[in-house]
């Protein structure tokens, strides 16, 4: 499991704009790694707008907010777009870079049945690459908040 104060796995997945980002190519900039279950969702509509209102904040605080699921490009782009998000979605289709960071995790949905998928969470990323603050099961009506008290400490 990954932990504060741990090297952050790198990756490399494709944005809702067709191009490819990687953690190593924003090396000297604060990351915000926010892992969402599903776009166009209540909750993760929450958590994205909790974050496009605050957007002033964050850009004071100098963070790079990377949203990633296991949706598509075309997904991304259509909720990023519909939500007018200032920030990149990345589609994490194989869910690859969730288990690493282990958040692809079993769920158990509201009828009960059980299914794979990723858990809402969010990971503080220092400049120098290093997990600066790990945010497990956040809630999506204080997370833009919780975040940026996190990058503030």
């Amino acid at each position: 499991m990954i932990e504060a104060g741990a090297p952050a796995p790198d990756f490399a997945l494709t944005s809702d704009e067709g191009k490819t980002v990687s953690l190593a190519s924003l090396r000297g900039t604060p990351v915000v790694l926010y892992f969402y279950p599903k776009d166009d969702t209540p909750g993760c509509t929450t958590q994205a707008c909790g974050i496009r209102d605050a957007w002033g904040e964050f850009e004071r605080a100098g963070a790079v907010v990377l949203g990633i699921s296991p949706d598509d490009e075309d997904s991304h782009t259509a909720f990023r777009e519909k939500l007018q998000l200032p920030f990149r979605l990345l589609a994490d289709t194989e869910h690859s870079t969730a288990e690493e960071y282990g958040v692809w995790k079993e769920r158990t949905s509201s009828s009960g049945a059980t299914y794979m998928g990723i858990e809402r969470s969010t990971f503080v990323i220092d400049a120098d690459g290093t997990i600066a603050k790990e945010m497990r099961n956040v809630k999506p009506d204080t997370h833009a908040d919780d975040v940026l008290a996190a990058l503030s400490s």
